[in-house]
């Protein structure tokens, strides 16, 4: 269905009212005409009512056309504007197409098809601008949404920063404390356990077995009890950055021997075989041994804590290039894949209650996690529920040192003696050096 245009034609002059009336008619657009003599009346019935297209004579008995096109502008009141002018009137026409106008049109080329094509782009060109008016309003309510949107994300972004300054301050409050309490509890943790080795020993005193018993578990207990100490205050200096590697050159099998050696009776305890298999062609390697024997321990003890039946295996292995692997697998409870992200988070167990069947600090992965991290290694951990664990530690043959660069390919033994190069960071030659391999951990 054709659209009704609403049409209003403003002129003092009925006769060219009557030409631009008859023009339209021929047009044979569908229209509601109206017309009007002068200005302010246009002005008033414009602000009431809602046109497609106002024809405007330049020279209205009230006021001119510009003075016109400023109040309707003024006024807001946005329509399609075609100015009629007289012969002579086109500079003025252009001076009112710069203050708003739509078009001009002189009155005596008024005519059906002029007047046609006149009204089509007018009206034409004013949706166009009323879209674009739109979609600019619409862009700077967006634009002003979003600086609004910014300013809140900002203001949250401040709020964000601040708690986690407070929470970083919470934090290293909490370090601080921890080292320190830490510290505070390891000397008399030492002197029970000093004196209940004391008292244990023949030459100070028979004890009936009762005392033997009581003293024992005194000294059992402050050996866990300082294990547990020695966690927390470990943690606090992992997560100050104050604790620093030792590296050293040592024989890894031996390290590795002993320690199982001094953890077998724990797993015996609970009747689980213990075996270790060792495939190294070369044993000596440039790491802090006391740390590497910590990770042994905190892994073999867990594998035995979640151990009812079965077994504990322990594999030393050459890996390619220049590394070696320890893996510990066990035949426990199993963790549940959902767990696997959690459980090298500090302080957290699969079971959190305080009734737990199993208790700890939580801290022992995290340890071993934040220590393999130094050394450049990495942990790889595969396990099922009901079937058990493995954790695969894989280690650089060679730790980076500050001061001092070994050639571990280079390392070898031969008889007692150990014989390696180094380079010294302050030394630029190389040197070629022996010791002895009586000791337990070798300096350099």
């Amino acid at each position: 269905m054709e659209e009704t245009l609403k049409i209003l034609v403003v002129d003092d002059d009925e006769v060219d009212r009557m030409a631009v009336r008859l023009a339209l008619i021929k047009t044979g657009v569908r229209m509601e005409l109206t017309e009007i003599g002068d200005g302010n009346e246009a002005i008033s019935i414009l602000g009431d009512r809602t046109y497609d297209c106002v024809f405007l004579d330049y020279r209205l008995p009230d006021q001119d056309g510009l003075t016109l096109i400023h109040k309707l502008r003024s006024s807001e009141i946005k329509v399609p504007l075609v100015i009629l002018t007289d012969q002579g009137d086109e500079l003025i026409a252009v001076e009112l197409m710069k203050a708003g106008a739509t078009d001009y049109l002189s009155k005596s080329r008024v005519s059906s098809e002029n007047l046609a094509q006149i009204l089509r782009n007018a009206i034409r060109l004013h949706r166009a601008e009323m879209k674009a008016a739109l979609a600019n309003q619409q862009l700077r309510e967006s634009h002003e949404l979003l600086i609004r949107k910014n300013q809140e994300l900002e203001k949250q972004r401040q709020q964000i920063q601040l708690q986690n300054l407070k929470l970083l301050e919470a934090s290293r409050l909490k370090s601080q404390f921890l080292a320190t309490i830490s510290h505070e509890l390891r000397t008399p943790m030492n002197a029970i356990i000093g004196f209940s080795q004391i008292l244990l020993r023949p030459k100070f005193g028979q004890l009936t077995h009762q005392q033997a018993d009581m003293v024992e578990r005194i000294l059992n207990n402050g050996k866990h009890l300082l294990m547990l100490v020695n966690e927390v205050l470990d943690f606090s200096k992992l997560e100050a950055g104050r604790l620093e590697l030792k590296p050293e050159i040592f024989d890894l099998s031996k390290v590795i021997n002993t320690t199982i050696a001094e953890i077998r009776s724990l797993a015996e305890a609970k009747k689980l075989s213990l075996l270790v298999h060792t495939e190294l062609p070369n044993t000596l390697v440039f790491n802090d041994p006391a740390r590497v024997r910590q990770i042994l321990i905190n892994l073999l003890s867990n594998a035995i804590k979640f151990t009812e039946s079965g077994g504990i295996w322990v594999e030393v292995k050459e890996m390619p290039p220049n590394r070696v692997t320890i893996t510990v697998r066990d035949s426990g409870i199993g963790i549940a894949p959902r767990d696997f992200k959690h459980i090298f988070e500090a302080f957290r167990q699969v079971d959190q209650t305080i009734t737990r069947k199993y208790p700890g600090t939580g801290l022992g992965l995290a340890i071993i996690d934040s220590l393999v991290q130094m050394m450049g290694g990495k942990i790889i951990l595969e396990s099922q529920l009901g079937v058990g664990s493995m954790f695969k530690i894989e280690l650089p043959r060679q730790i980076t040192s500050p001061t001092l660069a070994v050639d571990v390919t280079a390392l070898h033994l031969d008889g007692d003696e150990i014989f390696y190069s180094t380079q010294n960071s302050h030394q630029s030659p190389s040197t070629s050096s022996k010791a002895s391999v009586g000791y337990p951990h070798l300096k350099l």
